[in-house]
Order: C-alpha cells, then sequence, then structure tokens
C-alpha cells in the first residue's frame, strides 16, 4: 500500500501545474489542520474533564519562550527556503533539487523539527501534561512513520543517489551528530 501512496505522490509531484494547483492547498490544510487537531484536543479534554495540569503560569510563559522562538525560527527560514526553490513543503508541489543549505545542511527535516518545537511550546504554555506526554510524542511518532515509509522513499525515487547519501550523513530531525549536508 505505501508504495502505491509513493507512486501516485510522485506521479503528481512530476505531472501536471494543474493537479499540483489544485491538490497543494487540499494536502497543506490538511496537514493543518490534522496538526492542529493535536494541538488543541489535550487541551480541550484538560479542560472539559477536569484533568490536572501544571498551571504556574509566569513560569509557564517562560519556559515555552525557547521552544516558540526555535519552533518560529525553523518554520519561517525553511519556508523562505522553499519559496526561493520555487516549491512548497507539500509532497505534491516539492521544489525540483534537493535542498542542503541552510538548516537542512544539520538535518533533513527542519520545518518537521520546528513544528514539534511549536507542539512543545504550546504544552508548555497551556501547562498541558496531556499534550506533552500523550499528543505531542503520539504525533511525532506519526509523523515520522509517515515520513519514513512515504516521504522519504518518494524522494529517493525522485532524487536518487543524491538524495540517499543526503539521508546517510544528514539526521532526519535533531541534529544529534556533526554533519555537512552539502551534497558534491
Amino acid at each position: 500500500m505505501t508504495s502505491t501512496i509513493v507512486n501516485s505522490i510522485n506521479k503528481i509531484a512530476t505531472g501536471s501545474f494543474w493537479k499540483k494547483a489544485i491538490l497543494t492547498p487540499l494536502v497543506g490544510g490538511t496537514f493543518v489542520i490534522v496538526t492542529f487537531l493535536f494541538t488543541a484536543v489535550p487541551v480541550y479534554f484538560e479542560r472539559i474533564y477536569r484533568i490536572p495540569h501544571f498551571s504556574s503560569r509566569p513560569l509557564n510563559y517562560i519556559l515555552c519562550l525557547p521552544f516558540l522562538i526555535l519552533g518560529i525560527v525553523l518554520g519561517v527560514w525553511t519556508s523562505m527556503i522553499f519559496l526561493n526553490s520555487k516549491g512548497t513543503p507539500v509532497p505534491v508541489s516539492p521544489p525540483q533539487k534537493l535542498i542542503t543549505s541552510g538548516p537542512y545542511a544539520y538535518t533533513r527535516n527542519p520545518m518537521h523539527t520546528g513544528l514539534f518545537m511549536l507542539m512543545i511550546a504550546s504544552g508548555i504554555f497551556f501547562g498541558s501534561l496531556l499534550s506533552l506526554l500523550v499528543f505531542t510524542p503520539l504525533y511525532i511518532i506519526l509523523d515520522t512513520l509517515m515520513i519514513k515509509y512515504i516521504e522519504e522513499p518518494g524522494l529517493e525515487k525522485r532524487l536518487g543517489e543524491d538524495y540517499i547519501r543526503y539521508k546517510k550523513r544528514t539526521p532526519m530531525f535533531f541534529p544529534w551528530r556533526k554533519t555537512r549536508g552539502e551534497v558534491k
């Protein structure tokens, strides 16, 4: 089944402008809605069902700031890179060449890393244990599986050996090891 999905995405990504123009906002919008639900639902559940949460308000605001700032910086930076390369982060309308500069020199998915940081910031801001301990980790696991089994096989198929070399030397989300992202 995953190979069918990968083939369908590749066919759209390398196909007509009109298919991409129609599907990009639909796929991107679906991703935004799902992400919003993973962020808002735990806070809503905690309020409705009176699930305990930590609420040291001034401390929450201060603790969430580094995650919020990093998430925003990565989101804006990677968005600018995609716009400059005439592509989008949506798999059906990607840039035509491999991007290995900027934050992509250190991690293959800096936009997702930024999103994870924003979700953590939200959980801290609202004092939501359910968000921090259940929903955000679940989202990260599901996102990782989607990238590993759908997005990356498509990138390997479309970009070939350059992407395979880049993948071997650059971590998926967090730059734990020293990397050199430029493909030679």
